[in-house]
């Protein structure tokens, strides 16, 4: 469990770095007003300088090493077993995987001090972002752990409602008790909603279906 666990973080780690900064990133670091040909990670680096920038592609390539060293391969991971893991971790592999944790987290200590400056600090970037325009009044889902708090391998499901009050919260054998899925002919994705709720279409209010992390 811990190092099925172990892998999922490092990829959630690689996974949000690659939005924070090559994909959403631009919009906001180098500025929603900038030209389009300088939103990009270029342009984020050109803003950034190119030692934030080298953390960067850095922190990428050791989160990708440490799921090659799990999952035998960065992408469509290979190790995976009912109940386990194909292979163990050797000695010298939980030494780089450690390096590369303690690397994440002065990482992350940069990332979120741009953020601060970059977006926090920008009162139009805040007001944009506390708007309305982002604001979507939906029950929410997510998975938490005991505390509440989000959890991205293991814990129980809960549901809130529009105002944030906690609508449901069951353990992932319960899905069914409490999910449904909906069908449209012009997708093969499976729109899910609450049982209790039902399928009200595609709301924005206080009469919304529920969405999730996931529907976008």
């Amino acid at each position: 469990k811990k190092i099925r666990e172990l892998m999922y973080n490092a990829f959630m780690s690689e996974d949000h770095i690659l939005h924070f900064v090559f994909l959403g990133g631009p919009d906001f670091v180098v500025g929603p007003t900038a030209p389009a040909a300088e939103r990009n990670v270029l342009g984020v680096i050109a803003k950034v300088g190119l030692e934030v920038g080298g953390k960067v592609i850095e922190m990428r390539k050791r989160m990708r090493n440490v799921l090659r060293i799990i999952a035998g391969k960065p992408v469509m991971p290979t190790c995976g077993l009912p109940g386990g893991v194909s292979k163990a971790i050797t000695e010298d592999e939980r030494k780089t995987i450690i390096e590369a944790g303690e690397y994440g987290v002065e990482f992350c200590k940069v990332a979120l001090g741009l953020f601060d400056d970059v977006v926090l600090k920008n009162k139009d970037y805040v007001d944009l972002i506390v708007g309305d325009i982002f604001k979507h009044r939906t029950y929410y889902m997510g998975q938490v752990d005991e505390n509440n708090k989000v959890n991205f391998y293991d814990g129980k499901i809960r549901v809130v409602d529009p105002n944030g009050k906690e609508f449901a919260k069951f353990k992932a054998q319960e899905y069914l008790d409490h999910i449904r899925e909906h069908v449209e002919p012009w997708t093969y994705v499976r729109s899910s909603y609450l049982k209790n709720i039902g399928w009200k279409g595609f709301v924005d209010g206080g009469r919304c279906r529920k969405t999730s992390q996931w529907d976008c």
